[in-house]
């Protein structure tokens, strides 16, 4: 099993420390949240929380650039690993997309994983001129050229002519040495079919452990379905809501999770914390669930 640390809102004068110290007791990666921009006025319901309202948000919120983030820890660390938790793609060209991930993917020697949902913000979509109601097709071919893009031999050209997007032969160098695993989060119908059907893996909400099993279930039947049962699969399971014991990661394990997150510490104290409280956090969990699965 592998373990996880999310970094959303971790103060950013301990950004780099908290990283270091994420290394340090043996997690394998760290989460990278991601919004374009804080809109002032906000309509749009957010999908899990009970009064549809983003917690923690506000205009002072670090919404740091995913990959410009990644690289730069990507620097400071030698084995950690990178994804994102998630990147809004289809809000975004693909090309672009390609571009960066690949490029910090080959500097950092492939620590980086693309963890991708569809959005649920229409205001970011809007102040781009991206189509709301198309997202999920775009979506789908985003992942499509992202692939088309990063595979090959050095040098060797890719074209596209889809629905959304459309180019002749072009090459981006440098490419990574295998395409950056893409994991679909979300845990509608959509993104599960989605997961199954084109996705490196599956990045979740935060769920039960019984309601983890269950869509790992639902997942295992479709990539089945879909003939996509042989292909590598990384699941990152968030627990919350209930007590993570080890029995129930072995649960998880047992349906096919291949990850668990440690959740953010604003969420798990409830109020920003020193870099002390993190390091004793982390050396903790660490001791108490981490090594049990060495």
């Amino acid at each position: 099993m592998k373990f996880w640390q999310s970094i959303f809102q971790v103060e950013s004068d301990q950004m780099f420390d908290v990283v270091r110290l994420s290394e340090s007791v043996g997690m394998h990666g760290v989460l990278i949240s991601d919004h374009l921009l804080h809109p002032e006025k906000q309509d749009s319901t957010y999908l899990y929380s009970e009064d549809g309202k983003p917690p923690t948000f506000s205009a002072e919120t670090h919404w740091p650039d995913s990959w410009s983030l990644a690289a730069a820890l990507a620097a400071v660390t030698s084995k950690l690993y990178f994804c994102t938790n998630v990147f809004i793609l289809p809000l975004r060209h693909p090309i672009e997309v390609a571009k960066a991930t690949g490029s910090v993917s080959f500097y950092s020697g492939g620590r980086l994983m693309i963890g991708a949902g569809a959005g649920w913000m229409k205001e970011e979509f809007d102040m781009l001129g991206v189509d709301w109601a198309t997202r999920g097709k775009r979506y789908d071919e985003c992942i499509e050229v992202i692939r088309k893009l990063q595979s090959g031999g050095k040098g060797e050209y890719a074209e596209h002519h889809g629905e959304f997007f459309d180019f002749p032969r072009i090459v981006l160098e440098p490419k990574p040495a295998t395409p950056v695993p893409i994991l679909i989060g979300g845990a509608s119908g959509p993104a599960l079919r989605r997961a199954a059907r084109l996705g490196d893996g599956w990045i979740s909400p935060p769920v039960t452990v019984n309601g983890g099993i269950e869509k790992m279930k639902a997942i295992n039947k479709m990539r089945a379905d879909y003939g996509m049962q042989n292909r590598p699969f990384d699941s990152i399971i968030a627990v919350w809501g209930e007590e993570l014991t080890t029995d129930g990661i072995k649960q998880l394990e047992d349906a096919g999770a291949t990850g668990i997150v440690s959740f953010p510490w604003l969420f798990t104290y409830g109020r920003p914390t020193s870099l002390d409280e993190k390091r004793a956090y982390l050396e903790k969990y660490a001791e108490t669930v981490m090594a049990k699965f060495q």
